[in-house]
């Protein structure tokens, strides 16, 4: 009670001081607040992942009737990685915001709204009220609409989030339609309601259930073909604010889909091929457009869907393994997903701050502008490597850890299964792998075109590395990267209580080696420790060898071209043309160029626009054809006053007049009935 009562009194001591404080003490004072919230909340989340659970209950109204607020396993560890992620966004966030100083009046809204944002997420993972879950999640919606377009401005920008208020009202709709669906039935808005109403139904009923809230929650984890609006949100934000859109508050969405499975008894086996199908279309359709970006924070966005599909997978694996009662397939999918969600909240939020570096030091996102930055910002592009190598699954990083935990559930899946289920984990593992292949091929562009070769265009001012108030949140995220990747049976251990939440819920019915993972993962940190040693060792004969040596430098061999060399080096483009050529059937781009002629051409253009199709079926087309059938009814509104009263006048006329027919209508019946 005392914890609960720190959190709410530090968010309204938030709320009055943040607008009386100068431009400085704003991102101090919402350090601070951010910094006591993650205490608080991570006592009882620490203990949960120990094994014991934090139950309060609260009176509530007459409508909600009581309102347990219970912090269990699975709760703690979204706690923890919210409030991480919150805590390095809002140090970043005080340091990148100091470029807008000047909006006093602005910088206090948003900051309000980023303590807001992180208090009610904390609140979504501890609140098993469904009327009280809700209003969290409206509060966590309306706060990240705010948080988003702070530079409301920008005619991009506001569209951007006006996109992504209305989608999280779709995804609230179908949460609504879920909770009151069973509230009527059960006569409750508690969560056990939802437990107790799936035991008494058909399972057919409660996948229906499931799917409700499947379609709610897919909204806003950015499952595809429910993503559209996460392309436009991430790039229209502020860089510390993309950072935990991405890294957390899509989170949120499989933070709901994995309550769910918890709540409600179905059948699991078939709600794990549904979301394996949704997973496996996110990873390679989000990862196929990322390719093909231009600008740098929508290329990672993309990528945000990609994550989603790959942690997708290991939760349709999971459910497949509490279907079939594979003990070892349960473990793994649920492990790979939940690791996975931290992963991806840790290396994406560098590659977002380190893309807010980029942004203010040369004011353009376009990859195709850019290049040769390694040189001038350092810190940043040795932090976007780690980050890049950590997001495409390589060792000895985080990301190679939970996808080796994924794939290491398909392999075991593959012993003994039916025909259905085989086929199905074999274009899952060539699914996975093609995502993989993909997202080297993306980060190679990126950081190639971004960091390497030369500047392309000249800037009024040259780019230089950011302050250390953004760049040490960024080591701070590297370092748990390493850390995981180094280190991996230790975090595994960390998630026995949260996975062992769905491992309660089968009976074992295929016998599993229990100490499989935990050696495997511990030879995993042994050859990652040797990998690190290696590359030291060559580093350092590297480093002997030319330190004797006298260095000059010139200009690189343009292999007898006489012309510009600097224009001889890959653009973005040029370097995924062959891929773009081999997904242009599938994929809508738009091409604009103009021949070259000559020795030394100029005046030359080619550029390609990618082009969601998925947003074109699912909402381009679908809002033209409302438009043109509410276009038929637009004589309607004419201009005529008059006949604006005449409406006014039937209107009234017809509500005066229901009453009336409808008593006639029942004494007729009465009569019929009578005879």
């Amino acid at each position: 009670m005392i914890g609960t009562s720190i959190f709410i009194f530090s968010v309204i001591v938030a709320i009055v001081l943040i607008p009386f404080a100068n431009t400085k003490w704003k991102g101090l004072i919402t350090i601070m607040i951010v910094c006591i919230n993650t205490v608080v909340s991570a006592i009882p989340a620490f203990k949960a992942l120990n094994g014991t659970d934090t139950l309060q209950v609260f009176a509530g109204s007459i409508v909600t009737g009581p309102i347990p607020v219970r912090i269990d396993a699975l709760s703690g560890w979204f706690i923890l990685l919210i409030s991480f992620t919150f805590l390095t966004g809002a140090v970043y966030g005080t340091h990148y915001m100091k470029a807008y100083k000047d909006q006093t009046a602005n910088l206090s809204f948003h900051w309000i709204a980023y303590i807001i944002a992180h208090a009610s997420l904390i609140a979504i993972c501890s609140l098993q009220n469904s009327v009280a879950f809700l209003i969290a999640w409206e509060i966590m919606a309306l706060s990240s609409f705010f948080i988003v377009i702070f530079e409301h401005n920008k005619q991009e920008t506001l569209k951007a989030g006006i996109n992504f208020l209305i989608q999280s009202h779709i995804c609230i709709l179908f949460l609504m339609l879920g909770f009151i669906g069973v509230a009527i039935k059960m006569n409750s808005f508690d969560f056990a309601a939802i437990t107790a109403y799936s035991i008494q139904n058909p399972l057919l009923t409660n996948l229906g259930l499931f799917l409700t809230f499947f379609a709610g929650f897919a909204i806003k984890a950015g499952f595809v073909p429910f993503h559209t609006w996460l392309p436009y949100a991430h790039p229209a934000a502020p860089a510390h604010v993309s950072g935990i859109m991405s890294g957390v508050i899509i989170k949120i969405g499989i933070y709901g889909i994995l309550r769910m499975l918890l709540l409600i008894r179905s059948d699991y086996t078939t709600i794990g091929y549904v979301i394996l199908f949704f997973s496996i279309i996110s990873g390679i359709y989000g990862v196929m457009l990322a390719i093909l970006q231009h600008n740098l924070k929508k290329l990672l966005a993309y990528h945000s869907i990609e994550n989603i599909g790959i942690i997708g997978i290991g939760i349709g694996l999971g459910c497949i393994g509490l279907g079939t009662g594979n003990h070892l397939l349960t473990l793994l999918g649920f492990a790979g997903a939940l690791l996975h969600t931290l992963n991806h909240s840790l290396f994406k939020s560098v590659l977002f701050y380190a893309a807010g570096n980029i942004y203010q030091s040369t004011h353009t996102m376009n990859i195709e502008k850019l290049g040769g930055l390694a040189k001038r910002m350092p810190h940043t592009a040795l932090l976007f490597l780690i980050s890049a190598l950590a997001i495409c699954g390589l060792p000895p990083f985080n990301g190679f850890i939970s996808e080796f935990l994924i794939y290491s559930g398909m392999l075991v899946g593959l012993k003994g299964a039916i025909i259905g289920l085989l086929w199905t984990l074999i274009f899952c593992i060539f699914g996975l792998a093609l995502i993989g292949g993909l997202a080297l091929l993306c980060f190679t562009k990126a950081y190639g075109t971004v960091f390497l070769g030369s500047q392309r265009v000249l800037f009024q001012k040259a780019p230089g590395e950011a302050a250390w108030g953004s760049i040490l949140p960024m080591y701070a995220s590297t370092l748990l990267i390493l850390l995981i990747g180094l280190f991996p049976a230790y975090f595994m251990s960390l998630l026995s209580q949260p996975v062992g939440l769905y491992l309660n819920k089968i009976t074992i019915l295929v016998p599993t080696n229990e100490t499989f993972s935990i050696n495997t993962l511990n030879m995993i940190s042994i050859c990652a420790f040797g990998i690190f040693g290696l590359a030291a060792f060559i580093f350092l004969i590297r480093k002997k060898v030319t330190d004797s040596k006298a260095k000059t430098i010139g200009a690189t061999w343009g292999c007898a071209y006489t012309g510009n060399t600097d224009k001889m080096q890959y653009t973005a483009s040029s370097f995924v043309r062959s891929y773009r050529k081999l997904a242009e059937p599938l994929l809508s781009i738009d091409k604009k160029k103009k021949d070259l002629h000559g020795i030394f051409p100029s005046g030359g253009e080619h550029e390609t626009h990618p082009y969601d199709k998925a947003e074109k079926w699912f909402v381009d087309y679908p809002i033209k054809a409302l438009t043109n059938l509410f276009n038929r009814f637009s004589f309607l509104q004419n201009g005529i006053l008059q006949i604006y009263i005449l409406y006014g006048v039937a209107f009234v006329t017809l509500i005066l007049v229901t009453p009336l027919i409808y008593d006639r209508i029942i004494a007729l019946i009465h009569f019929l009935n009578q005879l």
